[in-house]
């Protein structure tokens, strides 16, 4: 489900495939595949992996979770398509069925919003690697279009090596703002969607309580009562706004930089989203934010110079366009969702202690305010 520049380092991170999911797409059938898909006669190119030059036949030693990029004519005219999988993960992802709960949703919910890359198709391999209907499955799978671009990651990358901000970084974040402003406008209409949302902040596998699992058991200042303690805290903080109905939105549900690809100038495409159609805008407002925190930390230990000035440009934007400060009041354990991700050492391991614990002071700071306040980071952080 992973598309662009970015596929191979984030797959890395987040599908890690085992040693019996290895398999052989074998180009016979995936020709057969796109054939009764397109309804018109195909003729395979080449297939590889994301980030390697495509090659005909078959690709030996494709695993579950690893993207590939397939290049065909149908009827004569070229196209390009990404095959993803999920590997079994401990975040939800451990049955066939999660995985498949995950790509039916993704297929039906991807071509529901603005700027997303468009869901193709959604099927299955059979025991014997032959792509089909859904009947005789083993394992789900999701075709997507191929769309071009950088990882918005890099931008925040280069400015992290470099400190110098442009014009451009400016507009693509009030780019990226106005885009959460418009799909932030259209509201639900069912408020249980709300309450299962808030709740699965803490309890899905992907989020609060999921990630404290992946956690290890000791890894230095990190304890399992500092984990637990945090669990506590957001367990108090969902009480406090899973009667607030009238907030749910559509959302993203995982606006990070990773997850947006970026051409020339502003024009961008997101990717990956998740979790359901509706929820709380700030999960997506404090995902994007707070990776401008995450890479300044690395720079200087606190949220200073470009990465600031795209913080609160970012926040003030918001703000004023929706005229929502409600958000303020309702944004600590989304903060303290992201901030466990990225404070992972699992995910990020390469991260110093003293990045990793500004994060937690973060966290821990956040949850104990009842209402955010954007000019006061460094003072969430300890710095």
């Amino acid at each position: 489900m992973v598309h662009g520049l970015r596929s191979l380092s984030l797959r890395r991170r987040h599908r890690i495939c085992s040693v019996q999911d290895v398999r052989e797409l074998n180009a016979d059938r995936l020709k057969q595949y796109l054939e009764r898909l397109s309804g018109q006669p195909v003729r395979v190119l080449g297939v590889a992996r994301l980030g390697e030059e495509p090659s005909p036949g078959a690709l030996k030693g494709y695993g579950y979770g690893a993207p590939l990029r397939v290049h065909f004519e149908a009827a004569g005219e070229p196209r390009c398509a990404v095959l993803a999988t999920l590997s079994p993960t401990p975040f939800g992802h451990e049955h066939m069925h999660d995985r498949a709960a995950m790509l039916l949703w993704s297929h039906s919910a991807y071509n529901r919003l603005h700027r997303h890359v468009r869901s193709l198709d959604v099927g299955a391999f059979d025991d014997e690697g032959a792509l089909l209907s859904l009947g005789r499955a083993e394992e789900f799978f999701l075709l997507t279009e191929f769309v071009e671009g950088r990882g918005y990651f890099q931008d925040l990358m280069r400015l992290r090596d470099n400190g110098r901000t442009t014009s451009l970084d400016g507009a693509r974040a009030d780019a990226l703002c106005d885009y959460l402003v418009e799909i932030h406008r259209r509201r639900g209409t069912e408020p249980g969607l709300y309450v299962r949302r808030i709740r699965e902040l803490l309890g899905h596998g992907e989020c609060i309580m999921g990630l404290a699992d992946s956690y290890p058991p000791a890894h230095g200042f990190i304890t399992p009562q500092m984990l637990e303690q945090i669990e506590h805290r957001c367990l108090a903080w969902r009480w406090r706004l899973k009667d607030r109905p009238h907030r749910l939105s559509q959302v993203h549900g995982d606006f990070h930089p990773w997850n947006i690809l970026f051409r020339e100038g502003t024009d961008f495409s997101v990717l990956d989203r998740s979790r359901g159609e509706w929820g709380e805008p700030a999960d997506d407002v404090t995902c994007l934010t707070m990776n401008y925190l995450f890479f300044s930390l690395q720079r200087s230990r606190r949220l200073e110079g470009g990465f600031e000035r795209l913080f609160r440009r970012f926040w003030d934007r918001y703000l004023e366009a929706t005229a929502d400060r409600e958000i303020l009041e309702v944004a600590a354990p989304f903060f303290a969702f992201r901030g466990l991700v990225l404070a992972s050492p699992i995910w990020y391991p390469n991260l110093t202690e003293g990045v990793r614990q500004a994060i937690f002071r973060f966290i821990q700071n956040v949850l104990e305010v009842h209402r955010f306040d954007p000019s006061l980071v460094n003072d969430y952080c300890g710095g």
